[in-house]
């Protein structure tokens, strides 16, 4: 299950309606499922076997309990366990007593699987499709393991990370990456594709503290000051207003909180624009340390990993900057950040 955060005591009248709410088989058995991974109701009710009408009304008491939330997303409305929620903490509480091995639980486990392998299968369709697209801009830079490790390097040495925001998460791989090193990961992109790309990956390998969400920096699901660390991983070149960015996710960042920032160093590929919708031609280290001090940030460490051959003529640049104070609100949006991750 995902990390919840605590925002008060549950009430006495609230900690009778949690438990009044999951005190039914069916309703006990949706918390369990979704303490593992979001749902659609066509999903649930897959799973679990009843109608997509039966399915929606135990939904919806455990909605109005503030157990789950829902989450609309395009033609779609995700199910998962609220955040910041004292009666989903107590309900999953009480879900995860029940053992894995339970018939009803390894039953609806089960199910679970063919449900997370139907979107393994979708998400493989999305990726050939766009394969040329999703793997032609990689052969051009010393490649994802070197930049991951690099990435690695930079974040863990604090120890484990708290909450963790992935701006532009496209397939999500750096929510694989990190959520091993998180109480909770977020990922945000505006693609629908890319977003089923990354709960299909995130599903395959049960990372059950990480999920994604559909939206942008502009009008971001989350409160202020609500992230430890940030990253934004091959996203600012492809925005029109990479300063707005990194104002915006300084505005996320808790107090001492980092960001991240992968990108390439400045080059004169001229045809990324056109082929890959690069917005601009790379980052230069002045130009991401002036937009840092714009937003109150400091850079406390870089990385630089050039080509590795001639045929890779793209230079990748890490910064980790640090929250110095409060970052007054900007807008932006990162439509289609994640497009090429």
């Amino acid at each position: 299950m995902s990390s919840l955060t605590s925002t008060a005591e549950l009430g006495f009248e609230d900690l009778v309606g949690a438990l009044r709410a999951v005190a039914e088989p069916t309703r006990l058995r949706l918390v369990a499922l979704l303490g593992r991974e979001e749902l659609t109701v066509t999903e649930i009710s897959r799973v679990i076997g009843q109608s997509q009408p039966r399915t929606s009304r135990h939904l919806r008491l455990l909605v109005d309990a503030g157990i789950l939330e829902r989450a609309p997303e395009g033609a779609f409305v995700y199910y998962r366990l609220a955040e910041a929620s004292e009666a989903a903490r107590l309900a999953w509480g009480v879900a995860s007593v029940a053992p894995a091995s339970d018939a009803t639980i390894a039953a609806d486990l089960a199910a679970l699987a063919r449900v997370r392998q139907a979107r393994v299968e979708a998400a493989t369709a999305y990726r050939v499709a766009h394969a040329d697209e999703i793997e032609g801009l990689r052969e051009l830079y010393v490649g994802e393991a070197a930049v991951e490790r690099a990435l690695l390097d930079l974040l863990i040495d604090e120890g484990p990370i708290g909450r963790l925001l992935d701006i532009g998460t496209g397939t999500g791989r750096i929510l694989e990456l990190l959520a091993p090193h998180t109480e909770q990961s977020v990922g945000l992109d505006l693609d629908h594709g890319m977003l089923a790309l990354a709960r299909a990956a995130l599903g395959e390998a049960e990372l059950s503290r990480a999920a994604v969400r559909h939206g942008d920096l502009h009008r971001p699901p989350f409160e202020p000051g609500s992230f430890d660390v940030a990253v934004m991983h091959h996203v600012l070149h492809l925005l029109d207003d990479p300063a707005g960015a990194v104002a915006e996710a300084a505005r996320l960042l808790r107090p001492g909180g980092r960001l991240l920032v992968a990108d390439f160093a400045p080059h004169e590929l001229e045809q990324l624009r056109a082929v890959h919708g690069h917005r601009c031609l790379g980052i230069g280290d002045e130009e991401l340390r002036g937009w840092a001090e714009q937003a109150g940030l400091l850079v406390e460490a870089d990385r630089e990993l050039p080509p590795g051959t001639p045929a890779e003529p793209l230079t990748v640049r890490l910064w980790l900057l640090r929250a110095a104070s409060e970052v007054p609100a900007r807008g932006l949006d990162i439509a289609g950040a994640g497009a090429l991750r």
